[in-house]
């Protein structure tokens, strides 16, 4: 909690001056029993009614002053609480954008988006409710004690007897509930990833008729956080009942024993009116506290959540520029790698060159570490072992934003964002003009089907780019990669919706288009990489096989047997 305080930085004055006005609205509440035991014993005993009107109108006058630095209370609470709030999304949400990407996998996407919407709303609200409450429930507590003690010592005991009683509920049910609060976010974070994937994935869903599926799962999620809220909700009912209790009894206490006190002529009747007010207003005071302790655990379990986000070290920058010399572009060497949920490297030992220029093919089944090769190239993950190298330099001793400037990405799942096309284009160069970005669309083949659109670059996309079909966001994803021409192109499997005829288009243009850059391709196709200067053949995280093409065909099995099934299969479909 410690290290979110620096975001309440700016906002002094309404810490100090918000718990200020709250004091004089509690001096104010203390001072208002007395005037009523005045009332009692010396207006009504005597019957005097201007004095009584008088003293009443004292009352309303207490009472409208305390409400004016209730609400100016409120407002600097308000003021600085959401301030803060703002603050800390901000920097929690720079700091997310600062993370590598085994600091994102680490928490979770879903996790993330909790603890950015979710979390800082539970920590501002503890923020709000210290500066209106933190303050006033003990000065309560200690100033009717102080009271109380000055109108009669003896029967003041009985506030010393109730106060810790309560004190000790409090404190076993705050011991109860307070591991509570931290699984029930847990709970909440996996409904969130629940919704996420099941929005995100919702074609899908329907493509396999998981609907009911689905909502059985997601109805588990709920209902273990309405279990788990419930049971902290079992335990915190207990609280005010029995404080109540207490309090009640203190009070027939006070009446019994404060009666015996007037008969004796040690107590007036007004000072027992004024000692029970302060009775309930002790108690009342502890009530809050207890509800105030009950959001404070709140907000310390959702702030120790928002700190492991900010614990995450932000993705290493080194501080050398990218060299643009000739010679090899990309190196390996023996490089491994191995995800931290993973017991096993998902790539081994992999070592290959490539020329500026020139076109990697990388082909492999499913889960062989294809796109992982892609990824250590401009940085994304760090090798376990082994050094890559971009220029004959480490990535990681590059400044990552001019590394991945000059690396132009196309994942394997094509991301539009919402806006237009236009603006998306100009995600690689802001100051992209329309003949550069068209000049990409036509590489990338797809000018064909956006020239056709009635607004043409000023088209929305909607999120996600729903849209438009798989093929014409793989297309789109490619030329926007392809604007202010990128020396390294890394395409990971980014042309799998394509027809062999618009992929082979593809290829053809970039090398007419752009003769001079590294195009790193990865493909489930043979065809696609038959032309590549060199392909590696990847297996259960190895290379089986570095080479051309034709000296695969000779010296590879595993690649002879994918380009056989591949040639069969098209075969068939020609026969067909």
């Amino acid at each position: 909690m410690k290290r979110l305080l620096k975001y309440l930085h700016n906002y002094k004055k309404e810490l100090i001056f918000g718990p200020f006005f709250k004091l004089l609205e509690a001096v104010f509440e203390l001072i208002v029993p007395l005037v009523m035991a005045d009332i009692i014993d010396n207006g009504i005993a005597s019957g005097d009614v201007p004095y009584i009107i008088k003293r009443c109108g004292l009352i309303v006058l207490l009472g409208v002053c305390g409400l004016g630095f209730a609400l100016t209370c409120q407002f600097l609470a308000a003021k600085c609480a959401y301030g803060f709030g703002t603050e800390l999304r901000t920097a929690m949400y720079d700091h997310i954008n600062t993370l590598s990407y085994s600091g994102i996998d680490r928490i979770g996407a879903s996790s993330l988006v909790n603890r950015l919407t979710n979390d800082s709303s539970t920590v501002q609200n503890g923020v709000n409710m210290f500066i209106r409450l933190a303050v006033r429930a003990p000065f309560l507590v200690i100033g009717a004690a102080v009271m109380a003690v000055t109108i009669d010592l003896k029967l003041s005991l009985i506030f010393f007897t109730a106060a810790p009683l309560i004190s000790l509920i409090i404190f076993v049910i705050m011991r109860k509930t307070i591991p509570m609060y931290k699984k029930t976010q847990q709970c909440l974070d996996k409904a969130a990833m629940l919704t996420r994937e099941n929005l995100e994935g919702a074609r899908v869903i329907r493509a396999f008729s998981r609907q009911q599926e689905e909502i059985n799962e997601f109805s588990e999620a709920v209902d273990d956080i309405a279990s788990s809220s419930v049971a902290v909700g079992k335990i915190s009912a207990i609280l005010n009942p029995a404080a109540f209790m207490v309090m009640n009894l203190g009070i027939v206490a006070i009446i019994r024993f404060g009666g015996v006190r007037i008969n004796t002529g040690a107590l007036t009747q007004g000072e027992l009116t004024a000692f029970v007010n302060y009775m309930t207003q002790i108690l009342l005071a502890l009530v809050v506290l207890a509800n105030l302790i009950v959001i404070f655990t709140k907000a310390f379990a959702s702030a120790n959540r928002i700190c492991e986000v900010f614990e995450l070290a932000p993705e290493e920058d080194g501080k050398s520029a990218m060299d643009s010399g000739d010679g090899k572009i990309i190196e390996f060497r023996n490089v491994s790698f191995a995800y931290e949920s993973a017991g096993d490297s998902s790539v081994r030992n992999i070592s290959f060159s490539l020329n500026r220029g020139e076109t990697l093919g990388i082909i492999g089944g499913t889960g062989s570490g294809k796109s992982t090769i892609a990824n250590l190239i401009p940085g994304f993950y760090k090798a376990t072992s082994g050094e890559v190298l971009v220029n004959g330099e480490n990535v990681y001793n590059m400044r990552q934003d001019l590394l991945r400037r000059r690396v132009g990405v196309v994942p394997q799942k094509a991301v539009l964002f919402s806006g237009t096309l236009r603006e998306n284009m100009k995600w690689r160069s802001e100051n992209a003009s329309d003949e550069e970005i068209i000049s990409a669309l036509k590489t990338a083949q797809a000018w064909e089907f956006v020239e056709k659109l009635p607004k043409g670059l000023d088209t929305q996309v909607s999120q996600g780019g729903k849209n438009f079909s798989g093929g014409q966001k793989q297309r789109l994803s490619i030329a926007r990669a392809l604007v202010n021409t990128p020396e390294i192109l890394i395409l990971d499997d980014s042309t799998s919706a394509l027809d062999y005829a618009t992929d082979l288009a593809l290829r053809k243009a970039l090398k007419n288009d752009f003769p001079g850059m590294t195009v790193v391709m990865i493909s489930q196709r043979t065809t696609s990489l038959k032309d590549a200067e060199k392909i590696i053949v990847m297996e259960e995280g190895e290379a089986v096989g570095i080479g051309t093409h034709d000296r695969l065909l000779e010296s590879c099995e595993v690649y002879n047997e994918i380009y056989c099934s591949q040639m069969s299969e098209r075969e068939g479909e020609k026969n067909v």
